[in-house]
């Protein structure tokens, strides 16, 4: 079975999605499980984790709605306010729903790069252990020491990087962002998403031979057993068609044994988020 691991849907507004520039006009519209339904079908992929989008209540439980209604949606990586005091009321109301398989914040967003290091964040994370559920990372490289030391404050929290966590590929720098990952890899309950990687170099000029070393990066941090492939559909988009990711990577495992490529695109993220 092949899962991507990692998209979005929305109901396109400038004002919700205003990180979108105008040179990515063809993302700033509504995509919906109608378009991913037959866009993944003629990728041969069998199914995906929903991701929030937006840091709102509403977006969760619309996303568990879509899959609630959509078998092929196999888990949704939902948003709760992890620093309110009341997040305990909040995962209970949510954490009933079996398709509710991990929650993201928007790291990279916010002002304070320690943002991750607050005890009231770090409460919420106890929170989300507590109830089995796993806990997506989206940051960007120069946040990648302060994650180091958050990580280590829950060794029993299953945690899933976003993105290689956005190294510097317009520029071709692979340092420090590469020594920070394998220092991070070196944390076994974390996991990272072969994602997101051609929106963080030019869209228009971008190469798969260019994207290697960074990938060869994380293969070697992670091994195979702890990266999933992920399309950020529609975000990837602004720069190559879903068919055409999902080709680079399958290029890339290539070399890779039977059972390693099928962990890479698939398995892990079944184990990762528990699909049921």
């Amino acid at each position: 079975m092949i899962i991507d691991s990692h998209h979005h849907f929305w109901h396109y507004t400038e004002a919700d999605y205003g990180w979108i520039p105008p040179s990515w006009g063809s993302i700033r519209r509504d995509f919906l499980p109608e378009d991913l339904a037959s866009t993944i079908a003629a990728a041969g992929v069998d199914g995906v984790v929903s991701v929030q989008a937006r840091q709102s209540l509403v977006e969760t439980d619309w996303l568990l709605s879509l899959a609630s209604r959509h078998d092929f949606i196999r888990g949704v990586v939902g948003w709760v306010p992890l620093i309110d005091p009341a997040i305990n009321d909040h995962l209970d109301r949510f954490s009933v729903n079996p398709k509710l398989r991990a929650v993201r914040h928007v790291l990279q967003g916010e002002s304070n790069d320690a943002y991750m290091l607050r005890e009231d964040f770090n409460g919420g994370i106890r929170a989300l252990t507590r109830r089995g559920l796993a806990y997506d990372i989206l940051i960007l490289e120069r946040h990648l020491p302060n994650t180091i030391r958050f990580v280590d404050r829950h060794p029993e929290q299953v945690f899933i990087l976003d993105h290689i966590a956005k190294p510097r590929i317009a520029e071709g720098e692979l340092e420090p962002w590469a020594r920070n990952i394998r220092e991070l890899a070196r944390r076994p309950n974390v996991a990272c998403k072969i994602s997101g990687m051609v929106t963080e170099a030019d869209v228009t000029t971008w190469t798969p031979a260019q994207l290697k070393p960074y990938f060869d990066v994380v293969l070697a941090a992670f091994g195979p057993s702890r990266l999933l492939f992920g399309s950020d559909w529609p975000v990837c988009l602004a720069g190559c068609d879903y068919g055409c990711w999902k080709q680079t990577v399958e290029s890339w495992i290539a070399p890779l044994s039977t059972d390693e490529r099928r962990s890479i695109l698939g398995e892990n993220a079944c184990q990762q988020y528990e699909l049921r």
